[in-house]
Parts: structure tokens; C-alpha cells; sequence
């Protein structure tokens, strides 16, 4: 049995944040209904990287979902699309706030269909304040919510993610939040809600440390590489062989490890270094012995002593390392499937590990339509001359 087995989710997404909370559920046994227009389909099939002409994202962002198309500017497409919806646990959206009231597809109308649609919204801003409106994008929202000021070197331009991690942790709240919402409707019987996701505050969330600082201090936090502030030693460093590593102690065990390791016991009563808070007063003195430390040995040699006495160190991996690491191949963090036109393609495999129910990639994502026949004729039982006569009509 799949843990999410028996719930129905459609997906009338784009791009990345929502359409990977969808995929997060589908991971494990959610039927998940993707829903895209005729003949143009969600952006993302075709953003690269590529090999040769054929773009790889998609593959691992819809895998396990049923891919449908579906018109919903038309009265016809609008009917199919209420009809999924009497059908459906959930629907998750993306689009610019009060689109689907313009299309008639309010949140009066999706409860008409069915009282018990859970409905989450995912944008950038939210659904209500002053920003409410604005076209919503990971990057601009990265910066709006504070984490850019924070990234990089203070003499240098603050630095953007290299990637689009706040539609990613926005889609773990958006699969957090359908979830509760679920639990919240099923088992304390309550009333099917809106969960309302926005970009920025998925990371702005993550930010207690400024917002402390700045109000019982007046501080604002700049943008600095390393850990200054919260955790002392700590940041990253060279090896004598040229290898790039991350350590660093946030409590008084692992500093204590730290002195065994380097050798230096005498550092433990060193009053400068005794508290957290002394360390971290002290900071620059003891990141130079720490850097010394680590520039004197090899990185093989470094890694097994600190490992053996404790010190949370590790190399900064390349996907290289990723890709030859025993550790992620015994989780099976990495899995291989079969591809329509690559043959097949390596992905990200499932997380999180559960015991009893785990989840599995099924397939990747599909083509274009590729489950029209089976939902609609499967799951809404149309005939397939119905079907057939939707596909002339431009309504799938």
C-alpha cells in the first residue's frame, strides 16, 4: 500500500514551486492529475539543461503524475474541469491572484462542486496584502525576502541562489500545508480550507536570527561567507592537498572534539574559548588555528581524524562526488529510469524514507496528453467518441 493512496490531487500548475509540491505527493501514491492547455503545456517541458535538443528537467518535476489537457477558458473545458473536481481531494494553483475568479472558477463555485476541495495557492507575494498582485518569481522573491542581502562578501554584490531554492522550499510548504489541510478536513472533521503559499515567506521563515537581531539589538545582519554570529569555529576551509571542506561546532561537545582532533587539549580552559559565547567574541583567533589545522593535512588525513573524534566536517561536493559517493548509492538517492527519447535518465530518488509505506518513481513525467484517454474515459467515464469529439473542439 502507498501512503498517499486513495488521495486525488489536481495539478493546474506551472513551472517549479507548486508543481513540485504535486510531485512530492505523487512520489508517494497520490494520483495527481496534471492538467496543461492544448497544444502548449506547462513552460517547464521545455526548460534545459538539455541533451542534445531534448530537455531533462521534466522528467524528474512530473514523474507519477497523469498528464491531461484541458481548455479552461472554454464552457466545455470548464464543465470537464468541475467534474475533476468533483472528483478530487485537492487543487493546487499557481496563477496570478483572482485568475480563476476571471475564468469563473471561483472558490464558490470549486465548493459547489465539492464542499470538501482543499484548494492551495501558491505566489509570490500571497493572496492578500499591498504586493498581492505582483507577478511572483523565485529570484526577485529570494531578494524580497532578505536571504540575498545575506549571501556573499560585504565588499562584493550580493549574491542570488544558484539555483531556485525558494520555489522548491515553497513547494514543501505547499505539500505541508494540502497535507494538514487534509488531516484537518478527515480526522477532526473540519471544513475544507484555502492554504495560501507564498514565495518570500518560505524563506523569510527561515530567518530568526536577523529578525531577533534587529529588533532587540538594531542590528542588521550583512552579508559575511562564513558563520559569524551563531556558531564558532566554523566555516569553510582549504586542506593542504587543495580540497575545499564545511565544518563546524555549534556546541561545546563538538568544540571539545574539535581540540582532541587538533591536539591542542589546552584550548578547552583557554578562557577565550570556554562558552559559545567566548568563541564566538573570539572568533577571529580561532578560526586561524582552525584554518592552520586543517592547510597542514591532506584532506583524506583530515577527514578521518575529525570523523573518528567527532567534528561534523565535510567535503564541498561537486555532483562528481554525488555521483560516486557510496553513501548516497546505499540510500539510493540517486535512481535510474527508463526515457521515452533519452533511454534513460538519473534523478533525485524519494525522501523522505519511511519504514512501512515507501514511496517509488513509477514513471516520468509524461507527454503531453498522454493520460487523456484514461482519465476521461476512466475516471469520468466519457465514451471515447466524447473524448474524440473534445480533441476536435480544442477543448483537450
Amino acid at each position: 500500500m502507498q501512503l498517499l493512496q486513495g488521495i486525488r490531487v489536481l495539478d493546474m500548475t506551472t513551472v517549479i514551486a507548486a508543481p513540485f509540491a504535486a510531485v512530492l505527493m505523487a512520489d508517494f501514491g497520490a494520483d495527481v492529475i496534471k492538467i496543461e492547455a492544448p497544444g502548449k503545456g506547462d513552460p517547464f517541458r521545455a526548460l534545459g539543461p538539455y541533451c542534445g535538443k531534448e530537455p531533462m528537467r521534466w522528467a524528474a518535476m512530473s514523474r507519477n503524475k497523469r498528464a491531461v489537457t484541458l481548455d479552461l477558458r472554454k464552457d466545455a473545458g470548464k464543465e470537464v474541469f468541475l467534474k475533476l473536481v468533483e472528483k478530487s481531494d485537492a487543487l493546487l494553483e499557481n496563477f496570478r491572484v483572482g485568475t480563476l475568479d476571471k475564468w469563473g472558477l471561483d472558490l464558490e463555485t470549486l465548493h459547489k462542486a465539492n464542499p470538501g476541495l482543499v484548494v492551495a495557492r501558491v505566489t509570490g507575494y500571497g493572496q492578500t496584502g499591498p504586493y498581492a498582485e505582483k507577478a511572483g518569481f523565485g529570484t526577485p522573491a529570494t531578494a524580497f525576502s532578505g536571504m540575498t542581502y545575506l549571501t556573499g562578501y560585504k565588499d562584493r554584490p550580493p549574491v542570488s541562489p544558484s539555483f531556485s531554492l525558494v520555489d522548491y522550499v515553497s513547494g514543501l510548504y505547499a505539500a505541508l500545508g494540502v497535507m494538514m489541510a487534509l488531516y484537518y478536513r478527515d480526522a477532526l472533521k473540519g471544513k475544507a480550507q484555502e492554504v495560501d503559499v507564498s514565495l518570500y515567506e518560505s524563506i523569510f521563515r527561515m530567518l530568526e536570527i536577523p529578525v531577533a537581531e534587529y529588533h532587540k539589538n538594531n542590528k542588521i545582519r550583512e552579508r559575511t561567507p562564513g558563520l559569524s554570529g551563531t556558531s564558532s569555529p566554523g566555516g569553510t576551509y582549504e586542506t593542504r592537498d587543495g580540497r575545499w571542506v564545511v565544518l563546524v561546532c555549534s556546541t561545546d561537545r563538538t568544540w571539545e572534539y574539535l581540540t582532541t582532533a587538533m591536539k591542542q587539549p589546552e584550548l578547552k580552559t583557554d578562557p577565550r574559548f570556554a562558552t559559545m559565547r567566548d568563541r564566538l567574541a573570539n572568533d577571529s583567533a580561532l578560526d586561524d588555528m582552525v584554518r592552520a589545522w586543517i592547510k597542514s593535512l591532506d584532506y583524506a588525513d583530515m577527514k578521518a581524524t575529525a570523523d573518528r573524534e567527532g567534528v561534523p566536517v565535510s567535503l564541498i561536493y561537486s555532483i562528481r562526488d554525488i555521483f560516486e559517493d557510496p553513501h548516497y548509492a546505499a540510500r539510493e538517492d540517486i535512481v535510474k529510469m527508463p526515457h521515452p527519447t533519452l533511454g534513460d535518465i538519473k534523478m533525485p530518488g524519494i525522501f523522505p524514507k519511511f519504514s512501512e509505506t515507501p514511496g517509488a518513481v513509477r514513471w516520468v513525467g509524461p507527454g503531453l496528453g498522454e493520460h487523456n484517454r484514461e482519465v476521461y474515459c476512466g475516471l469520468l467515464g466519457y465514451s471515447r467518441e466524447k473524448v474524440a469529439q473534445m480533441e476536435e473542439d480544442g477543448v483537450i
